[in-house]
């Protein structure tokens, strides 16, 4: 009978996002090209035949979104915020850290000149995704929605038919841009809120970026963020991809990242959680021959909180490297689970592909988990995966104890050690330095999710964290 009420329940709010975007497409997606409107109404018909994902589904058993949609988020559509003064609510105080900075207020891509599509003199393009649907369609049409795969749940869906806009950046051929990008999706407002930012990301051939990318929290309210970010990576370029998470308890945060690589192309992939009430990453990455894939992850949560990190990379071509290195520190009544699957198509001989999970609980009630998973059909290949779940290293603790160390801070530098393989790999020296800083307070218990973004560090403000270090 439970199980009934909630199927019911999620029925009626997947009916009300329908009805919401039947009687609304035409005020808020008016002026869009006619292909973006086909798109957007062929979603909403998907998410209307497969609705919500749920827990019978093998790729969401250990993600319950049943309680987040419970709560009453309003209107699911919003008028765009044209006054925002972004100086005012977002500030990032890392010295010489020298981003070209976007932001995005409560789903809509704003800027401090005004103006939602900006044209570079190398000819990059960054802005409001709307805005180049609009006024650079070619720019855009090609890809979007052809690098994600169809999927089981609505929730792509449901991004593509609802989201009001979205970061797009677009780096033309043989551009070398020095300065990291970085996109910063700030939600600021006391009211429940459903977003779907939509992103997408193309690098041109033989170019080199790097983007750092920000979710964060202000006014904490209950939020629920269905985000989904596309990225083209042409033949010969490389790309950098940092996602930072800092949120409140009170957000859900899922996060959808699909990349495709084509020839002798280079990623690297970080995502890095700092807090969360419930966060899903989802990262897809599709290889092409003599690509390299580096996909990185790094958790420290606890109290309630729950993080899963979900990776496929699948090799098509010969000769490509994928590696996935997550790590994750688990507290109190905290969850994280891992779930790696690397699939070898036919014809992708001379693969080498590895992948590692590594979790340490802190407490008695502490839970993780890892599902690594190899799907091999070529028959010349290097493929390995390995997982961990364990308790810190007493042996260890010993010996540092042993030197005059208190045991607290014994406990801390082990861990700290523990983390600093992921932040170390870190290639944007700033980045790396702040992040090695934030890791260090987040261990001391002297780091919440920040007021301002998840880089801002003012002496300004006193941060606190309850943590018990007698269950450390």
């Amino acid at each position: 009978m439970k199980l009934l009420v909630k199927m019911e329940a999620l029925h009626k709010i997947q009916e009300q996002l329908f009805d919401s975007f039947q009687k609304n497409q035409d005020r808020y997606f008016g002026n869009l090209p006619q292909w973006l409107k086909i798109e957007k109404e062929k979603a909403i018909q998907k998410f209307q035949v497969k609705g919500f994902p749920n827990r019978s589904m093998e790729e969401w058993r250990t993600t319950n979104l049943e309680k987040a949609l419970q709560e009453d988020y309003g209107n699911y559509f919003k008028e765009a915020e044209k006054d925002v003064n972004i100086d005012h609510v977002f500030q990032c105080e890392i010295h010489n850290f020298g981003t070209l900075l976007i932001s995005q207020h409560n789903g809509f891509h704003v800027s401090k000149d005004g103006k939602d599509l900006t044209v570079m003199d190398n000819g990059i393009v960054i802005g409001s995704i709307l805005a180049a649907a609009r006024e650079m369609p070619d720019l855009l049409q090609e890809h979007f929605g052809k690098i994600m795969p169809e999927t089981k749940d609505g929730m792509n869906d449901l991004n593509t038919a609802m989201f009001q806009d979205g970061f797009f950046l677009y780096v033309p051929d043989n551009v070398h841009f020095d300065v990291p990008i970085q996109m910063v999706n700030i939600i600021n407002t006391t009211e429940n809120l459903m977003i779907h930012p939509r992103n997408f990301i193309h690098i041109g051939k033989n170019s080199n970026v790097k983007v750092v990318y920000c979710d964060d929290s202000i006014q904490h309210g209950y939020n629920f963020i269905n985000a989904l970010t596309e990225i083209y990576v042409d033949s010969d370029a490389k790309f950098d991809f940092y996602k930072l998470q800092n949120k409140d308890d009170q957000s859900i945060l899922l996060n959808n990242n699909y990349v495709k690589q084509e020839k002798n192309s280079e990623t690297q992939n970080f995502t890095i959680i700092f807090n969360g009430g419930i966060i899903r990453n989802d990262i897809n990455v599709q290889l092409d021959e003599y690509c390299k894939a580096d996909v990185n992850g790094l958790y420290l949560v606890d109290r309630k909180q729950k993080v899963d990190n979900l990776v496929y990379i699948q090799h098509t071509k010969p000769h490509s490297d994928s590696n996935q290195s997550f790590k994750g520190i688990i507290d109190d009544e905290a969850r994280a689970y891992f779930n790696g699957h690397v699939r070898v198509d036919k014809d992708a001989q001379k693969t080498n592909a590895f992948q590692n999970n590594r979790n340490i609980l802190l407490s008695q009630d502490a839970k993780a988990g890892a599902k690594p998973f190899l799907e091999i059909y070529a028959d010349d290949v290097k493929c390995s995966h390995g997982a961990t779940v364990g308790q810190l290293d007493e042996n260890a603790l010993f010996y540092i104890m042993s030197r005059g160390i208190s045991e607290k801070n014994a406990r801390i530098l082990l861990m700290y050690a523990f983390a600093a393989e992921i932040v170390e790999k870190v290639s944007i020296e700033k980045l790396r330095g702040r992040l090695d800083e934030m890791v260090t307070k987040r261990l001391k218990g002297e780091l919440s999710s920040c007021e301002q973004c998840l880089l801002h560090c003012s002496d300004k403000h006193i941060l606190s964290f309850d943590i018990d270090y007698d269950n450390v």
